[in-house]
């Protein structure tokens, strides 16, 4: 089916989007905004239900976990007042190293016995519902401090999977949740139960009625933290840098003196991304793109601050190759900004990257074309972490090829992101 509207569209039979979005459902593309990046963690999480203060996560960085669950919002969120949970907060824990999971506790399965929020079994209600709580939720994320191309996980909790009707609009609900998401510029992110939720997202997952969501986080208090060979769930489905587990549930940890009541988890998956404040140290000016070449944007005398949410490379400028890009969507060299270090990137800023799904399984290649070797695939619905944009072999009706993360390419026409023609805002050329 996938092959098949992508040839219909490089006839011109099939027009997809105002916009003219290179892919519908399941894969469908991701709106980034100008100051977006997205943020890939792998290790361990946390989560509890009140954020903890300032003093405990300062402790717990004693632990082996370098991420943290919060729940920002939903009308099923146990813990309300989360007093912790501040711009402030975020701004300090990030700083500190950890990496943030966002989760919204919203409408939950009509059948769902334990909370008070139930969405109609209506697909089309629950539709409109999803809508709107993906819509609090991308303000709930804003007023935080979590800009465009963080994860947001929608929390499913467990309900009877041998209802169908409950099946059928939960599915709908999840599919509106990420077409929403991905509307104002957002990865669509699920939490749900391996036995319910899970089972009938993975048993969708290459339906055209419904949106995929970009990564799955699976409940399955077993003890086993593996990210594969789930029941149920292919390991070709969300298979790159998409699943989280978590593992255990409801125990006590201690570290640093601090003892806290969490769950356990294991992640390589999307999280949020944050902007990070840092001095200019000489007088600079952020460029539209990563290099002297690009067109001047904003001057910024030394003592100034510039809001950074990501690096990537760019020419060298003293003694770095390192550019920031800056929340405006402009770019400035590392070289007058006070960040850690001069030379090369500087954790806890991620690298600068984009991810879309693919529309089908799809050749890794090392090089922007045809003719370069074989180094991996890219199962269909994998993210495709894109870091930048460049012309190679012409493949459907596009010779736009992406470089990933890894340093391998893909075609950017099995690519779900906004054009199957030219290169695609905000992704900066290689």
């Amino acid at each position: 089916m996938l092959l098949r509207l992508k040839v219909l569209m490089a006839s011109g039979l099939l027009l997809v989007g105002a916009a003219g979005s290179a892919a519908a459902e399941p894969s469908t593309p991701i709106a980034y905004p100008a100051g977006a990046t997205s943020t890939r963690y792998v290790g361990w999480a946390f989560d509890t239900c009140d954020a903890p203060t300032l003093a405990q996560m300062t402790a717990w960085k004693s632990s082996p976990y370098r991420a943290v669950g919060i729940y920002i919002g939903g009308g099923n969120r146990a813990c309300k007042a989360q007093t912790n949970l501040t711009p402030s907060w975020v701004s300090s824990v990030t700083k500190m190293g950890w990496r943030l999971i966002p989760i919204y506790l919203g409408w939950q399965a009509p059948c769902n016995t334990t909370k008070p929020l139930r969405m109609s079994s209506n697909p089309a209600t629950a539709s409109a519902q999803a809508t709107g709580a993906a819509a609090d939720a991308v303000s709930k994320a804003k007023a935080l401090g979590l800009v465009g191309g963080s994860a947001i996980y929608g929390d499913m909790e467990h309900y009877d999977a041998s209802s169908a009707s409950c099946r059928d609009a939960v599915l709908r609900y999840l599919s509106s949740w990420t077409k929403e998401l991905h509307r104002h510029g957002y990865i669509s992110a699920v939490y749900a139960h391996q036995n319910s939720g899970a089972v009938h997202l993975a048993g969708a997952y290459n339906f055209a009625s419904y949106a995929r969501p970009d990564a799955l986080w699976i409940a399955r208090w077993d003890g086993n933290y593996s990210l594969t060979n789930w029941p149920n769930i292919p390991n070709s489905y969300w298979a790159n840098g998409q699943r989280a587990k978590q593992y255990q549930g409801d125990h006590n940890r201690t570290y640093g003196g601090v003892t806290l009541r969490i769950d356990s988890n294991r992640f390589d998956a999307p999280v949020a991304s944050v902007e990070f404040a840092y001095t200019v140290t000489g007088n600079v000016t952020s460029r539209s793109g990563p290099s002297w070449s690009y067109p001047a944007v904003t001057g910024y005398p030394a003592g100034s601050t510039v809001h950074v949410v990501c690096q990537t490379f760019g020419p060298k400028v003293g003694t770095t190759t390192v550019w920031n890009k800056l929340t405006t969507g402009a770019y400035v060299t590392d070289y007058y900004v006070n960040t850690p270090s001069k030379t090369t990137y500087s954790p806890p800023i991620p690298g600068c990257s984009h991810p879309y799904q693919t529309t089908t399984s799809l050749s890794r290649r090392s090089g922007p074309g045809t003719s370069y070797s074989v180094v991996g695939t890219l199962p269909a619905g994998s993210l495709a972490w894109v870091t930048c944009q460049r012309s190679g072999t012409k493949v459907g009706t596009t010779s736009v090829w992406n470089r990933l993360t890894d340093g391998s390419y893909v075609t950017d026409y099995y690519v779900a992101n906004a054009s199957n023609t030219t290169y695609s805002a905000p992704i900066r050329r290689c």
